[in-house]
């Protein structure tokens, strides 16, 4: 009979390996759970079935893109032309390909962002994967470093890009990588022998922006070794997965201090001669889009690396007016943020459009684009937001001279506090008006009233309208069929049973014109017809 004890099972050799690590390192190291039991093949399958359809479907034009594009970022028009020509190349090859449709060799629109930070280039990538739908991965080039060396491996992102594809290894295939500061991965003339941060990365990166199989297991993973091992003592075998990085999609950027000097060297030197003609000032952005090849490869770049980036576009500085029109126009407004934010206490704030240019001018000086905009409201609106919960305050509003004297606006309003803001009800009746193509007035007693209670309730104006007359909209729109009317008075009655008196009044558009009386109150008090316009009220006082 065999002496062999039975092969522990590989719960149990997690178990051991956990109290082995335990003891010989402390809480300095922690060994993951076992993983997971693999996905049946039917499931990966129809994932990745649904993942070749979503890019085989791809139909956008470069015009959709943009104007996708345009909700987001303010100005960089250029920019956003180009990338979107770029990215409909790119895709529509990749659909291409997968029906089988692909003619001749095709050469990979990789792109170059070369712009200050700030101006929008990170969002502009993000924006564009969500509107596609495939995964997206942004990393800075200054991390990584040549294989072998202290530093991480331009390959581990290709496998982010798979985890953020959540396993489906069809649809990573066709993600997007986006490396920032890839201008401080160029190699200084003065470098002697190996430079493994600069030229090392530049030569990992080659093979991953034409085509090559990344193993989804990082030989340097620890714990992915681990893994392989335990998956050889269970089925004799190790699966070594790969990804292919054809059709992934690389966009580099970087601010690329240094490429200007480079270029007016060029440019002067060009213009030495009979007859040349000296050369103009320049923006920064018109200089960068006199590049060329050769001044990106003095600049450190490798040849060949630069050339895997054919397609290449400038951002512009932003402007007051550009950081003006971010905080008004974008659907990304940091004031939707801070609106959200202060609503969380059931606070309302409104920024005046004096308070968004102040906002705006401060954020320029800062020198750190749409960044600055968050800079300066954070600086501005901190106090606001540590002490406006505690109080009884429920609406205020950001003007010029809250921007500019923070402390005083506030130390003003605490003790003015509480207010009377009747512009939070006016508001609350323009935004009805906007969205439902109905305009609500709330009579001067009405309005105290809402005011009122939203102290008492500790609600913003808001919330609280946004409550009571939350069916309203359905309601007046059955009163403008039948009547025509598009104007509505709200009297201070109408708060005591809001729905009550919607009610009476849908019921009495319903009546002939000649049934319906000015002097006749409902059983509640309440006016018996709903406050038409004031051609309304002559014929029926007629």
């Amino acid at each position: 009979m065999s002496t062999d004890k039975p092969l522990p099972s590989p719960e149990e050799i997690q178990k051991k390996l956990a109290e082995f690590m335990q003891r010989e390192f402390g809480e300095r190291v922690q060994l993951a759970a076992w993983p997971q039991p693999e996905r049946a093949e039917t499931g990966v399958g129809e994932e990745s079935g649904r993942a070749r359809r979503r890019v085989f479907d791809f139909q956008f034009k470069p015009k959709d893109i943009k104007a996708h594009l345009d909700r987001y970022v303010i100005q960089q028009d250029e920019a956003k032309k180009v990338l979107s020509i770029a990215v409909c190349d790119h895709y529509n090859h990749v659909r291409d390909c997968l029906t089988g449709k692909e003619t001749g060799d095709y050469i990979k629109q990789n792109v170059l962002l070369i712009g200050p930070t700030g101006v929008g280039k990170t969002y502009l990538i993000k924006t564009i994967a969500e509107l596609i739908g495939v995964p997206f991965v942004k990393a800075d080039a200054t991390k990584f470093s040549e294989t072998g060396y202290v530093g991480g491996d331009v390959e581990d992102l290709v496998r982010e890009l798979y985890h953020r594809a959540d396993g489906d290894r069809e649809l990573a295939q066709y993600g997007i990588i986006y490396l920032d500061e890839i201008d401080k991965i160029a190699t200084p003339p003065n470098i002697i022998g190996r430079d493994v941060s600069g030229r090392g990365v530049q030569t990992n990166l080659l093979k991953l922006m034409e085509e090559t199989e990344v193993p989804l297991r990082s030989p340097t993973d620890i714990q992915a070794q681990l893994q392989a091992a335990f998956e050889f003592q269970r089925k004799g075998k190790i699966k070594r997965e790969t990804l292919n990085t054809r059709h992934i999609l690389f966009i580099v950027s970087g601010a690329f201090d240094g490429l200007r000097e480079i270029i007016r060297r060029r440019l002067r030197e060009s213009a030495i001669g009979f007859g040349a003609q000296p050369v103009a000032a320049v923006t920064d952005a018109e200089l960068f889009r006199m590049a060329q090849t050769e001044d990106f490869v003095r600049f450190g770049f490798e040849p060949e690396f630069i050339g895997r980036l054919p397609v290449r576009v400038v951002l512009d500085r932003l402007t007051v007016d550009d950081l003006y029109r971010i905080l008004t126009e974008s659907e990304g407004s940091v004031i939707k943020q801070y609106q959200a934010s202060f609503r969380a206490f059931g606070i309302d704030v409104l920024f005046a459009p004096d308070g968004m240019r102040a906002i705006a001018e401060r954020a320029a000086l800062e020198n750190t684009g749409a960044r600055g905009l968050l800079t300066v409201c954070e600086r501005v609106l901190r106090e606001f937001k540590f002490e406006l919960p505690s109080t009884h305050i429920r609406h205020f509003t950001v003007t010029r001279q809250v921007v500019e004297d923070p402390a005083g606006a506030l130390a003003e309003l605490l003790r003015n506090a509480p207010t009377e803001h009747h512009e939070f009800v006016r508001d609350y009746e323009r935004r009805f008006a906007q969205q439902h193509g109905l305009r609500l007035r709330f009579t001067a007693e009405a309005t105290e009233e809402i005011i009122r209670r939203a102290r008492e309730s500790q609600q913003s104006v808001s919330d609280l309208c946004d409550r009571l007359f939350k069916d309203y909209q359905f309601g007046l729109s059955l009163i403008q069929k039948n009547t025509g009317q598009t104007e509505f008075e709200i009297p201070a009655e109408a708060l005591a049973d809001p729905d009550r008196f919607l009610s009476d009044w849908v019921v009495r558009s319903y009546r002939p014109a000649g049934e319906v009386k000015t002097t006749g109150a409902s059983a509640e008090g309440q006016s018996s017809q709903p406050a038409g316009t004031e051609a309304d009220g002559k014929e029926n006082a007629g």
